[in-house]
């Protein structure tokens, strides 16, 4: 079968390969993949700025249907039509895994980075991880519950949002814009989108596409002074940063109010972030740092994504078959896409 493939260590080294199909262990599924989205988190694989074993077939967030089970799979069936936690390899014995926080165990290895991923026809996985999506709701649409319920495991489970508060939301990307959803679903009274100049066309206007009043582009006005505007000089209660840029995190701690929270989601890909830490103590806020989801995120988001409540369908501007996977990769990196989703 035909798979997107990270041949070795370095930037780039990617391609398409004929790869055997999968064998499946007694307690696992073969699932036929029936979308599978680009992550942030591959464009940096691409580039060799974060973790991986290659050679490893790519692609972490998907969707699909059962083709086969294993001799001792009695709850799942073929035919079901099903997303997946990426948590594959937890040891299931450390302090993290027995405190039921296995997506940082150190020993998971995902697919798509740690082991074999998503970017072909068909994928192995153990059952503990699936979780069912509703008949009507679209392979495509479905492949997004993964980063989606990274914003509801960050927003919404760890206690970040709180009702009527007024939110920042920096990075209008996917992400940026499904947390933005999340937490006006979670009770948000408004929430402010900063986007830098390039995000001025594709992003920012779906983001008033997706219904959001209050938006800033930063190249025409200071996102501290509209925030104290609108907050009469308070300040936000929550800011939440996904643009991942070292400017936008250190400017967090002007934005959000005294006694306020911080809630980071985007990755640097490693770039060094310089705050001013004395300024950021006296703000005495409250900062989330994170990383994955936890296991209740995943059928709220289901639920939310089913709904509408956090509507992936704007975001999708993409939808290519895997030949054109480089085609993707490219629309991602010069800002032209906001969410590819390869076919296999």
């Amino acid at each position: 079968m035909l798979a997107l493939v990270k041949t070795k260590q370095g930037p780039g080294n990617m391609e398409l390969r004929d790869v055997p199909e999968p064998t499946i262990s007694a307690d696992e599924v073969l699932i036929e993949v029936g979308a599978a989205g680009i992550c942030g988190t591959d464009i940096h694989v691409r580039h060799d700025t974060f973790p991986y074993w290659p050679p490893v077939i790519m692609g972490h967030e998907f969707a699909g249907t059962i083709v086969q089970a294993g001799s001792a799979v009695t709850d799942w069936r073929i035919g079901d039509r099903v997303v997946g936690e990426p948590h594959t390899l937890h040891c299931g014995k450390c302090f993290l895994c027995r405190r039921g926080h296995v997506q940082n165990c150190a020993e998971k290895r995902s697919p798509g980075w740690g082991i074999d991923g998503a970017f072909t026809r068909l994928i192995k996985y153990p059952t503990q991880l699936l979780h069912r999506i509703p008949d009507d709701m679209s392979f495509a649409q479905a492949a997004l519950v993964e980063p989606a319920a990274n914003t509801v495991t960050d927003v919404i489970e760890r206690g970040a949002i709180q009702a009527g508060d007024f939110v920042v939301l920096l990075g209008p990307g996917p992400v940026g814009l499904m947390a933005a959803q999340a937490v006006r679903t979670a009770g948000a009274r408004e929430v402010l989108i900063v986007g830098a100049p390039p995000d001025a066309g594709l992003r920012l206007d779906t983001a008033r596409q997706l219904g959001f009043e209050q938006i800033v582009n930063i190249g025409d006005t200071d996102p501290v002074e509209r925030c104290l505007e609108l907050t009469g000089g308070i300040g936000a209660d929550l800011v939440i940063e996904c643009s991942g840029a070292p400017a936008a995190i250190a400017q967090t701690f002007q934005l959000v109010r005294k006694w306020g929270t911080i809630c980071a989601i985007g990755l640097t890909g490693r770039k060094p972030v310089q705050i001013d830490w004395d300024a950021a103590m006296a703000r005495n806020a409250t900062l989330y740092l994170n990383v994955s989801t936890e296991y209740s995120s995943w059928d709220k988001t289901i639920w939310m994504v089913h709904q509408g409540h956090i509507d992936v369908r704007p975001l999708i501007t993409h939808q290519l078959p895997l030949a054109e996977w480089e085609r993707g990769f490219e629309a991602l990196e010069r800002m032209e896409a906001l969410k590819v989703v390869l076919e296999p």
